[in-house]
């Protein structure tokens, strides 16, 4: 867990710049009408942090582990991020990504191995470290070629 928590904190420090220096034009632009802008992809990043949160503090004193699914087309539009300032945007990114780092950081070991369930059941420590991947992919998308090795 201390790997993915560093990974978080880099990715945070990192990114909480790289994000602010997109042009307000080019972070607001959609692709197609159907299709996300970055600064809505940061949104998903946001709500695919609220939904995994709730998992890493639930499935540490849930019996039985919770399903806890995440309708992203419907959360990103609910949200309403492509018409809020990109500054804001980024802002809750980061305050949500400290969150989960708070929690994930003092998460005791004992608890890794607890259950949540997605449409599959799986550990926290799996659930974080897939986290961070997703967040990875997503963050690619937005400034591509961030994670290419060199």
């Amino acid at each position: 867990m201390e790997k993915v928590v560093q990974e978080l904190r880099e990715l945070m420090i990192d990114f909480s710049v790289r994000l602010a220096e997109i042009p307000d034009a080019d972070f607001s632009a959609k692709p197609q009408p159907h299709k996300w802008s970055k600064k809505e992809i940061v949104g998903h990043l946001i709500d695919s942090a609220q939904t995994n949160l709730r998992r890493f503090i639930c499935a540490q004193y849930e019996t039985i582990p919770s399903k806890i699914v995440y309708e992203q087309d419907f959360w990103v539009a609910a949200n309403q991020y492509q018409n809020r300032p990109a500054e804001s945007v980024i802002a809750l990114w980061k305050l949500i990504n400290t969150q989960i780092i708070l929690v994930l950081a003092s998460m005791p070991k004992d608890k890794y191995e607890a259950q949540s369930e997605t449409n599959e059941l799986h550990t926290l420590a799996w659930l974080a470290e897939d986290y961070v991947r997703h967040m990875k992919h997503h963050l690619e998308q937005i400034v591509p070629g961030s994670f290419v090795d060199h």
